[in-house]
């Protein structure tokens, strides 16, 4: 196990994230922000807010450490819980401008669990995800793709597999709707070794510039007006409700006294709530719930 490697490894993808992300908005670039946590450990959050593509977009690094591991993480490991632990990951969440640019976002992370007199426990976990305001067949079919090629290496049932977990998880019980059109997560991995767990927290955190820079070229420079815009605010709405409600990162941070600034960068600045919204009958909003928020073999679905 190597845990300075994994680190080494998160810092430079923030780090090539971030650049490749400047480089598209073309705007003011990120603010970086260090961070110490009392309790231990700390990080880097990096925010782009205002720019000229994006609205907001938020890539943190950090890596923490506590005499013992909050119950959002032990809840499918109760023996671990008591343990003493090191957590450290790159997430990232994109709010684009233009509501035609779908919102996406990615998390890799690694935990080590110690107990002295006891050996080490660790897993990885992660995974990307993309939600459109305004779906687009050709823009879900490359997303799934890269997906699909970065697991590839590491056999035939991976992508099926964290295709589907991610289906599962990003679905917001309350609304019976899925957050968006999926892509991949995975959580609690070791088998096969530390090597083999490692790579492949790489291949998928080395796939996300492939998969959403190619959608954001695409969309960046569609016109949009007032209708677009206030749907999107709408849609933002089932964001940070899944965020606040399900997502494991967020109650994580929060019950291991996290950065609550880190914590919360990945919700939207403007969002609206709307009383019994009704996209009207089969109109371009409407789409987005009757075929796009639907588990579907994207792979399969011509562009």
């Amino acid at each position: 196990m190597q845990p300075e490697a994994v680190k080494a490894y998160l810092l430079q993808l923030q780090e090539n994230i971030c650049d490749a992300l400047a480089a598209e908005d073309g705007g003011t670039g990120f603010i970086v922000d260090d961070w110490q946590r009392p309790e231990g450990g700390g990080g880097r959050s990096r925010v782009l807010a205002g720019g000229a593509v994006f609205e907001k977009a938020g890539v943190n690094f950090s890596h923490v450490m506590g005499d013992n591991l909050p119950p959002s993480a032990t809840a499918a490991r109760p023996e671990l819980a008591g343990r003493s632990y090191q957590a450290m990951g790159v997430s990232l969440v994109i709010h684009p401008e233009n509501p035609y640019v779908p919102t996406s976002h990615a998390n890799v992370r690694m935990f080590v669990a110690e107990r002295e007199g006891s050996e080490p426990v660790w897993w990885f976990g992660g995974g990307y995800d993309l939600t459109p305001y305004y779906g687009n067949r050709e823009d879900c079919r490359h997303w799934h793709r890269v997906a699909a090629d970065a697991c590839a290496p590491f056999g035939d049932d991976v992508y099926p597999r964290y295709k589907q977990w991610c289906d599962e998880y990003f679905y917001l019980k309350h609304r019976a709707e899925a957050r968006g059109v999926g892509g991949l997560f995975y959580d609690d991995l070791n088998e096969g070794g530390f090597e083999r767990c490692f790579a492949f927290m790489q291949a998928v955190g080395n796939s996300y510039l492939p998969a959403y820079l190619p959608i954001l070229q695409r969309r960046k420079h569609q016109p949009w007006g007032e209708r677009e815009r206030q749907f999107q605010l709408y849609r933002r709405g089932r964001y940070v409700e899944f965020n606040l409600v399900f997502d494991r990162g967020t109650l994580f941070g929060l019950q291991s006294g996290g950065r609550t600034e880190a914590i919360l960068m990945s919700l939207p600045p403007l969002v609206r709530w709307e009383y019994n919204y009704q996209p009207e009958h089969g109109s371009a909003e409407s789409e987005l719930t009757d075929y796009y928020l639907q588990h579907r073999d994207w792979l399969q679905v011509e562009a």
